[in-house]
């Protein structure tokens, strides 16, 4: 239930319990021990192109979205709103706030990686625009851990 304007802003290291709860409680499992732990999340907001972005209730961290490019093209990582605040545009105001921030950058295309079962960021990103790619999708990891 949304109570105040929703504000948006670059998250700090000071919102990371925040922003592992909000992933957990939006059906995400972060690897907190890999990609997602505290050294791995204080090293990635000291990077500056980066756009971790999050949205607030007053002080509740109620939806995030985590923007990085590699020079070529802008990736919308880990968006995720609390399940009590969906359907209230956050998760598009997230996308195009981190746009802009990256577009800032020179990038001038986005992708996103979406589960095959997600309807509702298939939904999202559809009515954002972004068209939907055939793709394989292989990785290799250097550790079980990250």
């Amino acid at each position: 239930m949304v109570t105040m304007p929703i504000r948006i802003r670059r998250l700090r290291f000071s919102d990371y319990d925040d922003l592992i709860a909000l992933l957990k409680i939006s059906g995400m499992e972060p690897r907190t021990r890999g990609r997602e732990s505290r050294a791995a999340i204080a090293s990635q907001l000291r990077i500056s192109r980066n756009r971790y972005l999050g949205a607030f209730d007053g002080g509740r961290l109620v939806g995030v979205v985590l923007g990085t490019h590699d020079g070529r093209k802008g990736w919308i990582n880990r968006l995720a709103v609390h399940p009590d605040y969906r359907r209230t545009h956050i998760a598009s105001r997230l996308v195009r706030t981190c746009e802009r921030g990256l577009g800032e950058q020179g990038i001038q295309i986005f992708a996103a990686l979406i589960e095959p079962h997600n309807a509702a960021s298939k939904a999202l990103f559809r009515s954002l625009g972004y068209e939907n790619q055939p793709m394989l999708y292989v990785r290799r990891k250097s550790h079980p851990g990250v």
